[in-house]
């Protein structure tokens, strides 16, 4: 008998999402809407959450008329107290989720002496508290599965400092620690946690810095490739991450940011 060599996925079967149901956050505009988009055109069922249910519903339509599966599911991540209510609410249209991507997002853009404990704690909760409890209402069925992917969305501000970014600052650059906590918590039961920080990407957060250009020209001299991002970009580290592709990576912050920080 010749030596018989394992079978093994082609790279198609890696990165395929089918059969996968994903949350993402923030998914009625920017980052999140890009990146439920993305995990849809790979196969999965995706529950998108934000705010605005309208938004939301015009996206999940839009997906449907292309034969993908997409739901809404509107919620203030601000004000959320009962996690547990919630998670049972995205997992009615698909079942049961392997996939969070918390990418909702609030950046003030305040200067330091300008910022109210109220302004302080919304960016806390919607950047921070949200992404953590929200992972904790939907871990258990991933652990019964023995698979699942955080995936969360981290910024620049993980690493450096910007103007008029101290609360948003502080609270990236806790999602990138808790990042790594929650990899070291959940990975053993085949869960891995992994980041992305994208660079200057246009979006309603960085609205006022594409509305001047100078500054947009600025940030784009600051990359390696010499251009700001495009939502496209995301699209490969985002279903990578979410994916079987990803096996073996946990507890890791991906800059997408086409080479910022490598300045």
């Amino acid at each position: 008998m010749g030596l018989q060599v394992p079978s093994r996925p082609s790279p198609q079967q890696l990165f395929d999402l089918s059969g996968r149901v994903a949350c993402v956050t923030g998914a009625s505009s920017g980052i999140g809407q890009a990146l439920a988009d993305a995990l849809c055109d790979a196969g999965a069922a995706v529950v998108g959450v934000a705010r605005r249910k309208a938004e939301l519903r015009d996206w999940a339509a839009a997906r449907a008329t292309h034969g993908l599966q997409a739901a809404g599911c509107a919620a203030d991540l601000a004000a959320t107290h009962d996690w547990r209510a919630l998670a049972e609410r995205i997992q009615a249209p698909f079942g049961s989720v392997d996939i969070l991507v918390n990418a909702a997002g609030l950046n003030p853009r305040l200067p330091a002496e300008e910022l109210t404990a109220a302004v302080w704690q919304q960016t806390l909760d919607i950047n921070l508290t949200a992404p953590f409890f929200l992972a904790q209402s939907l871990i258990p069925a991933m652990q019964t599965k023995g698979w699942g992917r955080i995936v969360n969305i981290a910024s620049l501000q993980s690493q450096r400092a910007f103007a008029n970014g101290l609360a948003y600052g502080a609270a990236k650059g806790a999602v990138a620690q808790m990042t790594r906590a929650m990899a070291e918590t959940w990975s053993g039961s085949g869960i891995t946690c992994n980041a992305i920080a994208p660079g200057f990407f246009p979006t309603a957060l960085t609205a006022a810095v594409f509305a001047d250009s100078a500054l947009a020209a600025q940030h784009a001299a600051q990359t390696c490739i010499g251009r700001n991002g495009r939502l496209e970009d995301l699209v490969g580290p985002a279903v990578f991450l979410a994916s079987s592709a990803s096996d073996y990576v946990t507890g890791q912050l991906l800059f997408v940011d086409g080479g910022y920080t490598a300045k």
